[in-house]
């Protein structure tokens, strides 16, 4: 069948939630011989991040809501010219403002009828069960969940299951790999050869630090040579640079800031990996990086995660969020370096078989087709 004319719109302009696995779609897409393009935010790292991948950013979209209606009817009329003049077929949206704006700019098509806008759902919380969200979803011709969960509360919000679409969390087994060389990390923050948990996490509410320390504090006291380095930056690190001296855990807890052409090498570094909620993904695209890089996960059971680590076999699910759980779980891991790496060799396994690219974007360039 021909290559089809495809416009995805992001209203994101920051290189977090939906950026990566957008950015990771559209190229999949690419390569399959589609032409893709993208609408985002102008002006920040996810603008970048597609240049940086070769993906053509439409210019003259703003996709901002806060500027009010005539911002919004600007984007319309655009929109509207872009999907005209470039011959798109299909219009796959991944938040609620692009969504409508979508919905309600779309033209009619020659054939008749409206042209087909989809939907990918990146967290749980983005799935609205009111009547206006109802009406958008009346109009939307098909919904991909990223996780079960969000799978359930689509149908549950009144989108009929025969158009609702699981797709798992992609990573890119190329960039992340089991053979990465760990030295660089270890040097740098002088890890010698102590255990060693990473976390790769927005410094924010809700993310799960408080948590993660409670618990690293209490296996300082089985493990006084473990280590725990806090990848990522946010508005939290001072409040939690400040409990971090409260648990007495400066010489153990190393905040690395922000990773990023190094990530590998930092993952590396890592005896187990741990995560301790979703974020604004919830394909936790950390854990799946994590697996690629042959990493056992310790994580609670938040977002895909249920349904992305095995447990016992690829990592260890936390069920509740007390710092002795925790503690466990990371003990168990860290106190036999075999069973890690065989959990490790079992992840980096799993993500092959079920987390590359192609998984997913088969899916969606299925549903594509079906829609014309």
């Amino acid at each position: 069948m021909k290559p089809l004319s495809i416009l995805h719109l992001a209203a994101n302009r920051w290189w977090t939630g939906s950026a990566d696995p957008v950015i990771h779609l559209v190229a999949s897409l690419r390569k399959r011989g589609h032409r893709v393009l993208l609408g985002i935010i102008p002006g920040d790292r996810f603008e970048a991040k597609a240049k940086e991948a070769g993906i053509d950013v439409v210019n003259g979209l703003r996709l901002d809501a806060r500027p009010g209606p005539r911002a919004l009817a600007r984007d319309a009329l655009r929109l509207r010219a872009v999907i005209r003049d470039e011959g798109v077929e299909v219009v796959h949206t991944h938040h609620s403002h692009d969504h409508w704006l979508a919905v309600l700019a779309r033209p009619k098509r020659a054939e008749g009828g409206r042209l087909p806008v989809v939907r990918t759902f990146h967290n749980l919380r983005s799935v609205k069960r009111d009547r206006l969200a109802a009406s958008l979803y009346r109009r939307t011709a098909a919904a991909f969940a990223v996780s079960r969960q969000i799978e359930a509360r689509c149908i549950e919000a009144g989108i009929p299951s025969e158009g609702v679409f699981w797709i798992p969390g992609a990573v890119d087994l190329t960039r992340f790999t089991a053979n990465a060389d760990p030295s660089p990390i270890r040097e740098e923050f002088k890890l010698g050869d102590a255990p060693v948990v990473v976390s790769v996490a927005r410094l924010a509410t809700n993310r799960g630090h408080e948590l993660l320390l409670s618990g690293f504090r209490l296996l300082v006291r089985r493990l006084p040579r473990a280590r725990l380095l806090l990848v990522g930056k946010g508005e939290m690190r001072l409040r939690l640079e400040q409990l971090v001296a409260d648990l007495e855990l400066e010489r153990h807890v190393i905040f690395t800031g922000y990773r990023d052409h190094d990530l590998p090498s930092v993952l590396a570094a890592a005896d187990c990996f741990a995560l301790m909620a979703a974020g604004s993904d919830d394909s936790c695209r950390a854990a799946l990086e994590a697996m690629a890089a042959a990493r056992p996960v310790i994580a609670r059971k938040v977002g895909a995660l249920p349904e992305t680590i095995v447990h016992g076999e690829t990592g260890l699910l936390i069920d509740d969020d007390h710092p002795e759980t925790v503690a466990q779980a990371l003990g168990e891991i860290l106190a036999d370096p075999a069973c890690g790496r065989a959990m490790g060799v079992a992840a980096r396994a799993r993500a092959e078989s079920h987390f590359g690219s192609d998984r997913s974007v088969e899916t969606v360039e299925r549903v594509y087709r079906e829609l014309w």
